[in-house]
């Protein structure tokens, strides 16, 4: 017995008949331990809570996305009447830069949400940590030890690189700040399956009840520290976004958040073992992935559909010409966009609405050549309109811009033709070479 306090429900049940010589009453109690399942109601309560604020971050992270693309797309506006050497050119960058540092804030915050762009491949995750190791140390500084232990074979996994670094960049920070006076940090990896080589422990927490069910072959990414750990009653919500124990300015309080974000997103697992002066670990579960026949040329870049020809191939000849349909309900945000695409020498056709844009494709369909569409839209949204129009004229190319995941385009609305696709916020010269670049491929003419 630890001599804390056990939850329990309590019964009495009166024992019946007395003798005269004893009058008092006797009661027979009953104490059943619930703490397994107090335990339980606070996780379900922790998943809810998390689903919850994830849908908020999501939403929020969607509507100042199209506040950014607007801010960001007329300072490049401005920046081509003021270039450098005009006295207003240093405010423009400045508000640029600010709307830039925005813009990544609120990447964190599609992170946590799960509603980021991920670009998962195969690979070995111990290559992607042995190209971090030169850029940990210099993060880490000198006063902290840095030790790196892989498995042999290590199986591989499927993960979007640049947002695997990010995790571990997220993590190796945090470990840093709890030892201001130096320590070590570890990182090693191994191959497990849940119950035999790794086990559930009772001291291990876990941000959601689901995480509770794993089971299977993983790939496992440990980060151990040696700082002054994490308080028992702080530990369960420390994947909330802006929760921080850091000094107001010293964060944003938004990197364990992301970290939840992105292994959730990679259908990964996050467990997290600490005490007050014991440091510690966090642990990063990646399902093995088995590749199966004819999967080797699927597994380079997983792909949903859109089309990624990549800017680098394209020279510094941003400007084109024909006609470009631009769907977009944000006014400030089809504004920008229209005047981009006309500047660059495209024409542009305007559609507030779904309804619009077919109404102006049923005229026009055959002299326009491109489709640029919101995809979240009141009435008719951007996947249903495009695949109307489609059936009318399989000649036009489409590029969907959101704020959201392009994953929610599969997902929620069952695209299945080829597409291209831009996050937003972008900047101009973002949506010209998107443009550029679409216009130079060839014309897919099959049926929708």
């Amino acid at each position: 017995m630890s001599g804390g306090i056990i939850p329990t429900f309590a019964y009495a049940n009166q024992i019946s008949g007395h003798s005269q010589e004893h009058r008092s009453r006797k009661y027979i109690l009953f104490f059943i331990d619930i703490s397994d399942r107090k335990e339980l109601e606070q996780r379900m309560n922790q998943t809810q809570k998390m689903q919850a604020i994830g849908q908020l971050a999501g939403g929020i992270a969607h509507d100042f996305n199209n506040l950014l693309t607007a801010m960001l797309g007329f300072c490049d506006l401005l920046l081509q009447k003021h270039p450098a050497g005009d006295p207003s050119f240093v405010e423009i960058m400045q508000i640029k830069q600010n709307s830039t540092r925005a813009a990544n804030l609120v990447q964190q915050l599609l992170a946590f949400s799960r509603r980021q762009t991920l670009r998962p491949t195969v690979m070995d995750i111990t290559d992607v940590l042995g190209e971090l190791t030169n850029l940990l140390r210099r993060l880490i500084g000198e006063n902290i030890e840095l030790k790196m232990h892989h498995e042999r074979n290590i199986w591989l996994a499927k993960v979007d690189q640049s947002q695997l670094e990010q995790v571990i960049i997220n993590l190796a920070v945090n470990a840093r700040d709890a030892m201001n006076d130096g320590g070590k940090l570890e990182i090693t990896t191994q191959n497990v399956t849940i119950g035999k080589e790794f086990l559930i422990t009772p001291d291990m927490v876990m941000p959601t009840a689901d995480d509770k069910a794993i089971a299977g072959e993983f790939v496992l990414v440990q980060i151990k520290d040696t700082g002054h750990g994490i308080p028992s009653d702080i530990i369960t919500k420390i994947f909330e976004p802006f929760f921080s124990t850091k000094e107001v300015g010293s964060g944003t309080g938004l990197g364990l958040a992301t970290v939840y974000g992105i292994i959730k997103q990679t259908d990964g697992h996050i467990i997290v073992q600490s005490s007050p002066g014991n440091g510690t670990i966090f642990s990063l579960l990646f399902k093995r992935h088995i590749a199966e026949a004819g999967d080797e040329q699927g597994d380079k870049q997983e792909t949903s559909g859109a089309t990624n020809l990549g800017t680098s191939t394209l020279n510094n000849d941003l400007t084109g010409e024909g006609i470009i349909l631009l769907v977009e309900d944000e006014a400030a945000v089809r504004a920008f966009a229209a005047r981009a695409l006309s500047n660059k020498g495209y024409t542009v056709l305007e559609a507030g609405t779904g309804e619009a844009a077919l109404s102006i494709v049923e005229k026009r369909g055959k002299d326009i050549q491109i489709i640029i569409s919101d995809v979240v839209m009141p009435g008719l949204n951007g996947p249903a309109m495009v695949e109307r129009a489609k059936r009318i004229f399989p000649h036009l190319k489409i590029i969907f811009i959101s704020g959201y995941a392009e994953e929610g385009l599969v997902g929620s609305f069952q695209i299945r033709k080829k597409y291209h696709f831009l996050p937003k916020p972008f900047t101009l010269k973002q949506l010209a070479s998107k443009v550029k670049e679409v216009s130079l491929e060839k014309e897919d003419t099959s049926e929708a």
